[in-house]
């Protein structure tokens, strides 16, 4: 039987001394932030990506001895436990080759053998089975005849009874399920039709693609199956999974056939029952889930990597920011917040038609641009974005002024959340999306934790894969970019200090009551003086929280105060102020590390230290820059085959990556565009929000299509 840690070094080839210091840390309750900035030395250096597949091995492994524990109790219960049954369950090592040997012994609903069974035709089956007799054909009907009796009324009936538990018999052969499986894996086909009365239904047009498709199960990418399985769940197509059939039966009938008498064609009848009843259904709904979870992975995967390029998008940092939420009829909402995020002043505008009241609304914004000493404007990218653009472009402001077009996805979302209510109790959705639209220029990652990762609309069939794996894994990704940035604990919401390592959402309300009660931290030590947060938590949350001009200048570093002790040490060393040592490169890159190497700090962290003290508190995100579209397109029918355009990626996905262009629809570069030669990793060529050059391939406006190809 292997041990949790053989297997987490065969799935993933590191280290054994690695995984095993790494399953001890996750079994003490560290985090993977923790583990992987703070305890390099334990870990042999292994980065967040690789404790990530330690965590997920783990998990599998304790989840497989689990249904392991709870097959052996059913057994045992039933009273069928063997010790040969039970030794090989103690050694299997797949989930499939455990569920197979649990098959015969599965509570399951009443089947036709059950019924044949009660009706005394288990023995009858046996003898056919056995093939030994060399039946003739009136031989069989004559045996058959002994068993017509309670509710077997005829020679027929007492055969077809034989038969279904031969059936049965046979779906339950590992054998010839893995034989069966290994067709499935190689040959299988997903197709799908159309239903009929779908076919011009205008809500079916999206799968229209689908309406007589057909591929191999193995080959299909993500996007594509996720598409039919959605379509199918909708009811608009029917999909099925397809082998060759008689090469399947062929293979079975080898296996169990050794005759040639009425015993076989019966055997043979048998085979074609179980084989289209049982087997068949029973295995393409396991290879279709089978893809179906590796479809999920793919695009969880993609989901969590744009969710991480959305997150650590380019803050503008601490400045008065004037946001606007645009709109026609209902007019522009307009919010100032101060370098902090807090609302100072809320109105609407309106500029545009109907009311058309430009000169009054570049009045209004250029007069509150003067009074709140605004340095930066941000437009939400919705309804009238470029109109309200083009507006704030023509007012002449008395200081430079750079202007912002931010993305509003989920804006709404978190307008009508009960975070929105609790923090600004007095005003309604249109503020509070216009405040989120200005705080995700200052700080995107701050103001993007408030929402349900899901709603940001930066991932593929989203509602369609597994949503407690989807939910896992961009918990992890918000908690990794959480952590890799670091937080202000003196400013942060409640949902940003709930993703620190260690913290949790109990704890983030603490520390903020804590804060408000008490007035800023001015050290970390201070921390362990909130509620319920204890060393361990403290051990864990305490390096990746900041406090600006604090006692200790270490504790706006991400330098852990388990290690101050080291950085004193250097600096009596060399006769400084640890203070004297922030910043100084050049001191800092004479220092010999070797000399305060001890058992517990090792180079690992002495390097970390050192490169921390060269920038301390470095933010590891670029700068915000401001962008333009191109003023002449306005829709989908300005655009021309060849033009050269401007555009921001505001969507990636294994078969190519959306661009918005400055119109409703976004543009689709396919990966076959991206580069001129293949592509494998979209996200190695393009991220979230970069700023690119794309040139026009094809429009389809019926179809609201355009197809565009990444310009170098």
């Amino acid at each position: 039987m292997k041990s949790i840690e053989t297997y987490i070094v065969s799935q993933t080839q590191l280290p054994t001394k690695s995984v095993h210091n790494t399953i001890k840390l996750l079994n003490e309750d560290c985090t993977i932030p923790f583990i992987s900035r703070y305890r390099k030395e334990l870990t042999g250096n292994l980065d967040e990506v690789q404790i990530g597949d330690i965590v997920k091995f783990k998990e599998q492994f304790e989840a497989f001895e689990k249904r392991k524990s709870a097959i052996l109790k059913s057994l045992e219960e039933q009273e069928v436990l063997t010790s040969e049954l039970q030794n090989k369950i103690e050694e299997t090592t797949d989930l499939i080759a455990l569920e197979d040997l649990y098959l015969p012994y599965k509570k399951k609903r009443k089947t036709k053998a059950d019924t044949a069974r009660e009706n005394g035709l288990e023995p009858l089956a046996k003898i056919i089975m056995s093939q030994s007799r060399n039946l003739g054909s009136s031989d069989i009907a004559t045996l058959a005849m002994k068993y017509a009796k309670r509710e077997v009324n005829s020679e027929e009936e007492a055969l077809e009874g034989a038969r279904h538990i031969i059936a049965e018999w046979i779906n339950e052969r590992t054998d010839i399920r893995n034989m069966l499986r290994n067709q499935l894996e190689r040959f299988a086909t997903i197709s799908s039709k159309v239903v009929k009365k779908y076919i011009d239904d205008e809500k079916a047009q999206k799968f229209r693609d689908y309406f007589d498709w057909n591929e191999s199960l193995t080959r299909i990418p993500s996007h594509r199956l996720l598409a039919i399985l959605r379509a199918t769940s909708e009811g608009f197509i029917r999909n099925k999974i397809e082998i060759d059939d008689e090469k399947a039966l062929f293979k079975i009938e080898d296996r169990i056939i050794k005759s040639n008498d009425a015993a076989s064609k019966q055997i043979k009848l048998a085979i074609e029952d179980s084989y289209k009843r049982l087997l068949l259904p029973a295995l393409s709904n396991e290879a279709l889930s089978a893809a179906k979870e590796k479809a999920d992975e793919t695009a969880i995967n993609v989901f969590a990597k744009n969710l991480k390029q959305l997150l650590l998008g380019s803050p503008l940092g601490e400045k008065r920011v004037l946001a606007i939420d645009p709109g026609f009829r209902s007019g522009c909402k307009v919010v100032c917040l101060d370098a902090q995020g807090s609302l100072q002043h809320n109105e609407t505008i309106y500029p545009h038609a109907p009311k058309n009241d430009t000169k009054g609304a570049m009045k209004k914004i250029s007069s509150l641009a003067d009074a709140h000493k605004i340095e930066a404007i941000a437009i939400g990218n919705g309804t009238a974005s470029r109109e309200t653009e083009q507006f704030i472009k023509r007012i002449h402001f008395k200081n430079p002024i750079q202007v912002f077009v931010v993305s509003e996805a989920g804006a709404s979302i978190y307008s009508a959340s009960k975070i929105a209510r609790d923090e600004f109790p007095n005003y309604d959705v249109t503020v509070r999306g216009s405040v989120s639209i200005g705080r995700r220029l200052q700080d995107p990652l701050a103001e993007l934790v408030k929402i349900d990762a899901k709603s940001i609309g930066v991932g593929q069939y989203q509602h369609d894969v597994d949503q407690a794996k989807l939910k896992s894994s961009l918990d992890t990704s918000v908690e990794l970019c959480v952590n890799a940035v670091g937080v202000n604990i003196n400013t942060a919401s409640v949902p940003l200090l709930s993703y620190v390592s260690g913290i949790g959402q109990k704890l983030a309300e603490n520390v903020v009551n804590y804060r408000e009660e008490n007035g800023a931290f001015t050290s970390r030590k201070e921390i362990m003086s909130v509620p319920r947060l204890g060393a361990k938590a403290f051990e864990q949350a305490a390096g990746f929280l900041r406090i600006r001009e604090g006692k200790n200048p270490l504790d706006d570093s991400s330098v852990h105060p388990e290690s101050y002790s080291v950085v004193s040490k250097i600096a009596k060393d060399k006769g400084v102020k640890v203070s004297e040592l922030l910043g100084n490169k050049t001191l800092l890159q004479k220092i010999e590390l070797e000399k305060y190497v001890t058992e517990k700090v090792g180079m690992p962290t002495l390097k970390d230290i050192i490169k921390e003290l060269e920038k301390p508190g470095l933010d590891i995100r670029e700068e915000a820059k401001v962008f333009t579209f191109n003023q002449d397109i306005k829709n989908i029918t300005d655009l021309q085959e060849g033009q050269l355009l401007p555009g921001i990626v505001n969507n990636i996905t294994n078969f190519g990556c959306f661009v918005d262009i400055g119109i409703k629809e976004s543009g689709l570069i396919h990966v076959s565009n991206l580069a001129d030669s293949f592509v494998s990793d979209v996200s190695e060529h393009v991220h979230l929000h970069q700023q690119i050059i794309v040139k026009v391939l094809d429009v389809d406006v019926d179809r609201k299509r355009i197809q565009l190809k990444l310009h170098k």
